[in-house]
């Protein structure tokens, strides 16, 4: 997080509150990023409110800049902004769409998870990070290079948040139930698959300085045990990561981190690997 030089807020005039600015100033104090403030709205002129937020942030001693755009939709607009820009995180607040209209539409803040190349922090709760706990959530079942690769910075994140905010770092690590069907014997019984869990947790631990009262492993899917944990422990952030599913020309991620931002009652950064970066980098430049 320290490698933040410039940061993207998505504004909306409608939520003068501004929650996604807050947390974008907090992070821009300890990384002296720049702030990029971007309205997306192709109909009404906002140059007047940008342009008092500017002078607000500069008068605070921050550098900033502003934009108001539209491209096909909310995410492309974002993503344009991010990568004219060079913007290293995204900023937004979280606002969930109806059930009804989500069944039938992708919503907008799932699709800029899915193709933003970049972090994107969704911004859910005006509730203080100062002192929080903060979660990070991996999979240490799977020990791949890509995975590691993503466990490193999604942990490495975490631990620069909880810097930032004076919290504490937790980890949730989520195992699959034991299946009969299984061909390894080790995954058919709950206490073998847990202690073989615990075991991989140990390098884990030791790699990333994470102690057992600071690691969560539960049995289950993690998108039902990430949000369930967060809201044990009132966390104030969750991290998580996404890799791409194998056998799609595009790099979609799962639908884990797009089921959990809604679960969450917690402000949510969202992370992927380099290399999905790059490949989407090489798809918005096609456009």
């Amino acid at each position: 997080m320290q490698a933040i030089r410039s940061i993207l807020v998505v504004m909306d005039p409608q939520h003068p509150e501004n929650l996604a600015l807050k947390r974008a100033k907090l992070i821009a104090k300890v990384t002296q990023s720049r702030l990029h403030l971007l309205v997306c709205d192709k109909k009404a002129e906002h140059g007047a409110f940008l342009s008092e937020q500017q002078a607000a942030l500069q008068q605070e001693g921050f550098e900033a800049s502003t934009q108001q755009a539209w491209h096909e939709g909310l995410y492309q607009t974002i993503i344009a902004a991010q990568q004219a820009e060079g913007c290293d995180l995204v900023v937004k607040q979280h606002v969930p769409d109806n059930p009804l209209k989500k069944a039938i539409l992708t919503p907008e803040d799932w699709k800029l998870l899915r193709y933003c190349p970049g972090p994107v922090l969704m911004v859910k709760t005006d509730k203080p990070w100062h002192g929080g706990i903060i979660l990070a959530a991996v999979d240490v079942g799977n020990s791949d290079s890509e995975h590691r690769t993503l466990h490193a910075g999604i942990v490495s994140h975490g631990y620069d948040i909880a810097r930032l905010a004076a919290g504490t770092l937790h980890v949730i690590s989520a195992h699959p139930s034991p299946m009969l069907s299984a061909a390894d014997p080790t995954f058919q019984l709950k206490e073998t698959i847990e202690a073989r869990y615990r075991e991989q947790c140990k390098a884990f631990q030791a790699e990333y300085d994470v102690s057992d009262e600071r690691l969560h492993v539960e049995e289950g899917p993690a998108d039902v045990l990430i949000p369930f944990t967060a809201h044990k422990l009132g966390a104030a952030v969750t991290v998580i990561g996404t890799v791409a599913r194998t056998g799609l020309s595009g790099a979609l991620i799962g639908n884990t981190a797009e089921v959990v931002l809604d679960a969450l009652e917690s402000d949510v950064l969202v992370l992927k690997p380099d290399e999905i970066i790059a490949h989407l980098e090489e798809l918005v430049a096609q456009r």
